[in-house]
């Protein structure tokens, strides 16, 4: 007979995180799979060629108009991406023409 509770797959999968060597990559692929989630259908349209060069995330966005936008608000989205990880896998945003 088991004593102890099951745990909650999450948890489990947390652990896992913890202890996985590839952490660090498994986060920014998980980061850049949830940009569409984070940032919204317009800011992710404007976005191309997203990246990790090492703790920045670097992206291209032609229009003007969007490129300013989504530096000006760069922290923020850094933050909330980060938080949907939990972890620090963002220094910075890094948005090119």
């Amino acid at each position: 007979m088991r004593l102890d509770k099951p745990k909650p797959l999450s948890s489990a999968l947390q652990d896992f995180l913890d202890r996985f060597p590839q952490k660090k990559k498994l986060k920014q692929g998980m980061i850049l799979a949830a940009w569409k989630e984070v940032v919204g259908e317009r800011i992710a349209s404007q976005s191309e060629d997203l990246h990790f060069e090492g703790d920045k995330l670097v992206m291209r966005v032609k229009n003007p108009s969007w490129r300013h936008e989504i530096h000006a608000n760069r922290f923020s989205i850094a933050k909330r991406l980060n938080a949907k990880v939990r972890g620090q896998v963002i220094a910075d945003i890094i948005v090119r023409g």
